[in-house]
């Protein structure tokens, strides 16, 4: 007989990517909330940023009085904060068997500096490989919108918020153009990965679509049974 104790059952990795304003991080906390509804342990976090120190390098890369930042220095800032996020909170909680939902990941880091910055897609996924290794989400919820009304939305909400985060909001069309293009073609590279879902709709609409994705892709398509009292909110 063994006295090895069987290890918790690897928790899932979910991302979710796509332009500022397109309502990702309202989505994601809502599929949160659906999760643990079910009884899934649930870690949310973003990028830059999920930890101490992400979150001091985040507060340099977004402050609108970052001026002067060199392409390759902002990219390799964003995978320092992603490696730290990565060790310090999405390897233990998987291991632990805790689902990890992100608010952004390396697609990101590919479509604003790969693609906006125009740096190419080969630099970010080499260095993806030497600091983050096999590292990758087993689903990427890719919330598709329509760029200018993105972009105005997000410049509303930074100029609303009491912390500046204006850095990126400051670029051209032309630079939001190539970052929404090359998420598109990260799409198309990895399908099996990459779940792309129409952002326009209404929230809720957007939610029901997502909690599909996710029901087929990470559950098995298996519906799950909730509480009476949910029932009127019953969508896993």
């Amino acid at each position: 007989m063994t006295s090895v104790a069987k290890r918790a059952q690897r928790g899932k990795f979910i991302s979710f990517e796509g332009l500022d304003g397109c309502g990702k991080s309202t989505q994601l906390e809502k599929l949160a909330a659906a999760l643990r509804r079910q009884g899934v342990e649930v870690v949310t976090t973003r990028e830059p940023g999920g930890t101490a120190i992400g979150e001091r390098i985040r507060a340099v890369l977004l402050d609108s009085r970052t001026a002067g930042l060199e392409p390759h220095a902002e990219m390799a800032l964003m995978f320092a904060s992603r490696a730290q996020l990565i060790a310090e909170v999405i390897l233990p909680a998987l291991e632990a068997g805790t689902w990890v939902l992100c608010d952004r990941f390396t697609d990101s880091t590919e479509a604003y500096q790969g693609g906006g910055r125009q740096l190419g897609s080969d630099a970010v996924l080499r260095l993806h490989e030497l600091l983050c290794g096999r590292m990758w989400p087993d689903l990427t919820i890719l919330m598709d919108s329509e760029v200018s009304s993105s972009v105005k939305r997000a410049r509303r909400r930074n100029r609303a918020a009491e912390q500046d985060e204006n850095r990126f909001e400051k670029e051209s069309s032309a630079f939001f153009d190539r970052v929404h293009e090359t998420f598109l073609q990260i799409a198309r590279r990895a399908p099996q990965r990459v779940a792309l879902v129409d952002a326009r709709p209404p929230i809720e609409k957007v939610h029901e679509e997502i909690l599909r994705v996710v029901r087929e892709r990470l559950m098995g398509g298996q519906t799950l049974i909730k509480p009476k009292e949910e029932a009127d909110n019953a969508l896993f």
